[in-house]
């Protein structure tokens, strides 16, 4: 029994008068016809001030530039039972900036989405990509009909191949005739007909082959052009027809009228097929090579005509090998050569003819919806599959914070070997540290966070030199001069600057408020208290949000130790409320941020505001770092279910979903901290899932399928590129990796410990 049942179109439909709408209509009725049993039907969109007499398949209009609309779709689609959705994908068909959206009704759908691409462009704006970006990621398959489109969703936009099918455009399935009764049935009786036909725009050629016409009647003075269709809408809106009248007064300058023939109509379907039939040859003179799909030449090319076309992406695929002649563009002696020589060559225009013809038969509309059912069946038993990996995943996480044993040993090797007695280094060639980048405090800082969190009970501490040493390089990377943290230094131990980044002055505060409170050493948790009040003084005159984060962070172990140090309470009341104010001019409804684009260590500011909340019992600050938290990790969670950090491609790009690539460790450490901060602060523990599941990114349950770390020797790759993880394995990536290892470690003790006190508190209660 098919798992497919009920099935929804969203594009345009008949009769609104564009190649879309054709395609929607022509696709829907071949796949209704195919199975008696499924129910189909439209969701279609409506161009702003438009009216159309849609018949009973569309079921329910969406206005293009009525967000609303877009919401009541997805709900009418969800409530009403649709198994999967084939979405017809064109810019322009969809309101708001790039068609932007479309995204308000897929990110809303609960079934496989299933995109034809109808346009995809090599050099698209940020915004169009930004959208085509998004739409492929909601979809479970995207079907392209050429293979130029495959190459550039593959190159262009980074989209896996397994997720691309290559269906070409449908066809009706028309005898094989010869084109006199045809001519004679309309009027062209004895002419040699010479066919365009579809909406008329500038970008379609025409005057190219007007131009021409002189050239051709010379050798064959019985022909005749016809331009058939209607002005595209648009074009009239903006200038009436003030396009076809330039045409037609070139023609009159030319002194051709009676020569070309314009047919200012929009055809239906059986007319259409009657003026294919009656035409000698098929020209397609389009002005600009990316153009992915012409359902014109489809047409032509399924009826056997013989076809002369410019060398666009779709007729450089469907007339390759002899199936029809490509001329270069805006050539009018190549075009009037090519039609004039077919025109006077039966014998060659026939064999063409009939090559068309034969190559074509797989392209029928019967033949397009098989594929496409094919392609709506799998996508739906993939989700299936998918939603089952899903829920195994949410239960093998669950007990691998139960279990620590499910998770890796805590193996120190590689970051031992990338430390020597200044520091730990930045960078590393593969395994090998790298001497020419040096260090820098950020590293250090982090180093030092780790070794505090090696302090927990179950964990094998740094050694004391070693720990000592960190703490040295903080100390000496203090400019007591500027009363700021200096942080790039070269191997041989000179400072390449006075003063550092805000965003690292705010880190090594962390680790000191976190030395200060859990340091095995008393006297280093002295030290770093007193260089901690030392340094705080800076922050206050701060404007970066990850330095108000970072140190909110390390305010809240400080001021554990330093209860009355009045400035600290009040800074920290200070920062977290800038971070409340930022998020409350930034947020939106599908924008639930602090600033107005993404870039690292994003969860370090939804944590820092839950962690201050809990400490200091203000419910609002809790409340806003969850709120944030929660779209942030809807936000990182690919469709599989897989994290999928906010990619370096997109950092700082205002208001964009991020890009999939490259991925960076820090992100999920920060993500898996925060995680764990929401749920220590709520007790929810699907927090706690949330943590597990990323730090399986860690080893393997990724876009890649790609382990990061190497458990032998604790290394970690410094991130996911498109097609491979990257080989170095920086300072920067490998304690990422142990923190958060020690934190999924620190979880599995306490529930292990939870689980175990439970059969005690039953006997007492």
């Amino acid at each position: 029994m098919s798992s497919l049942n009920r099935l929804a179109f969203i594009g345009n439909s008949l009769p609104r008068r564009c190649g879309i709408a054709t395609f929607t209509t022509d696709l829907q009725q071949a796949v209704a016809a195919s199975r008696a049993d499924l129910d189909t039907s439209i969701v279609v969109m409506t161009d702003h001030g438009h009216h159309y007499a849609y018949p009973s398949a569309v079921q329910l209009q969406i206005h293009d530039d009525r967000l609303e609309d877009y919401i009541e779709a997805a709900d009418f689609l969800n409530t009403g039972h649709v198994d999967a959705v084939s979405l017809q994908h064109e810019f322009g068909i969809f309101g708001g900036e790039a068609g932007s959206h479309i995204m308000t009704l897929l990110s809303r759908l609960t079934m496989p989405i299933i995109t034809t691409l109808h346009t995809i462009l090599a050099e698209p704006t940020p915004e169009q990509r930004s959208v085509l970006v998004r739409v492929v990621d909601a979809s479970s398959k995207v079907i392209v009909m050429a293979e130029k489109g495959r190459e550039l969703l593959r190159t262009i936009y980074e989209v896996a191949d397994e997720k691309i099918e290559v269906i070409p455009h449908g066809i009706p399935d028309f005898a094989f005739v010869k084109p006199d009764r045809a001519k004679a049935k309309l009027g062209f009786k004895d002419k040699s007909v010479i066919l365009t036909f579809g909406l008329l725009s500038p970008n379609k050629g025409i005057e190219t082959m007007i131009d021409a016409m002189p050239s051709i009647l010379q050798s064959q003075p019985d022909a005749i052009y016809v331009v058939l269709g209607a002005t595209h809408p648009n074009l009239v809106l903006e200038q009436g027809e003030a396009y076809r009248e330039s045409l037609m007064e070139r023609v009159r300058n030319l002194g051709i009228e009676d020569r070309v023939v314009f047919l200012d109509q929009f055809v239906d379907k059986p007319t259409l097929l009657s003026f294919i039939s009656m035409c000698d040859v098929y020209v397609t003179p389009y002005l600009k090579e990316a153009q992915m799909t012409s359902g014109t030449l489809a047409y032509s090319f399924g009826l056997g005509k013989a076809v002369v076309s410019t060398p666009y992406w779709h007729a450089q695929e469907l007339l390759a090998d002899g199936r029809g002649i490509l001329v270069p563009f805006n050539d009018t002696r190549a075009i009037g050569s090519a039609v004039g020589g077919l025109l006077s060559n039966d014998t060659r225009r026939q064999a063409m003819r009939e090559r068309a013809y034969a190559t074509s038969r797989s392209m029928t509309w019967e033949r397009t919806a098989e594929r496409y059912l094919a392609v709506f069946e799998k996508a739906i038993r993939n989700s299936h599959i998918k939603a089952a990996h899903k829920e195994r995943r949410q239960i093998d996480h669950r007990l691998f914070a139960r279990d620590t044993a499910a998770s890796p040993p805590m193996e120190l090797s590689h970051f031992l070997s990338m430390c020597d007695d200044t520091g730990l280094f930045q960078h590393a060639v593969l395994c090998v540290p790298d001497r020419d980048h040096g260090y820098c405090v950020d590293d250090n800082a982090r180093a030092l966070l780790l070794a505090c969190a090696l302090n927990s009970p179950g964990e094998l501490r740094l050694s004391e030199i070693q720990t000592t040493r960190l703490a040295a390089f903080v100390q000496h990377a203090w400019n007591s001069d500027t009363k700021r943290f200096r942080n790039f230094m070269s191997f041989d131990r000179r400072w390449l600057e006075d003063t550092g980044s805000e965003d690292s002055h705010g880190r090594t505060l962390w680790a000191l408020g976190k030395t200060a409170s859990s340091d095995a050493n008393g006297s280093r948790r002295r030290w770093a208290a007193f260089l901690f009040e030392q340094a705080l003084e800076a922050v206050e005159h701060f404007t970066s949000p990850r330095a108000w984060a970072f140190t909110l962070l390390g305010l809240d172990d400080y001021c554990a130790v330093a209860r009355h140090d009045v400035r600290a309470l009040r800074l920290r009341t200070l920062l977290a409320d800038r971070l409340i104010s930022l998020l409350h001019s930034v947020e939106t409804a599908d924008w639930i941020w602090f600033e107005e684009g993404l870039s690292y260590d994003n969860a370090r500011l939804s944590q820092a505001l839950i962690v201050t909340g809990s400490t200091v019992g203000n419910p609002i600050y809790v409340e806003a770092g969850l709120r944030s938290l929660r779209w942030l990790t809807q936000l990182q969670t690919s469709p599989s279910g897989f994290f999928r950090p906010v990619g370096t491609r997109g950092f700082g790009e205002k208001r964009k979903p991020p890009h999939a690539f490259d991925q960076q460790p820090v992100e999920a450490t920060a993500m898996i901290s925060a995680c764990l901060s929401a749920w220590r602060a709520t007790n929810d523990v699907i927090w706690q899932g949330d943590a597990t599941r990323i730090f399986a990114w860690f080893l393997g349950s990724n876009d890649l399928s790609v382990p990061l770390v190497d458990p032998r020797t604790g290394s970690c790759s410094d991130g996911l590129h498109p097609d491979r993880a990257n080989e170095n394995k920086g300072g920067e990536s490998v304690l990422s990796y142990l923190i958060s290892l020690a934190e999924i470690r620190q979880l599995a003790r306490e529930n292990a410990e939870t689980v175990r006190l439970k059969p005690i508190r039953a006997l007492h209660a």
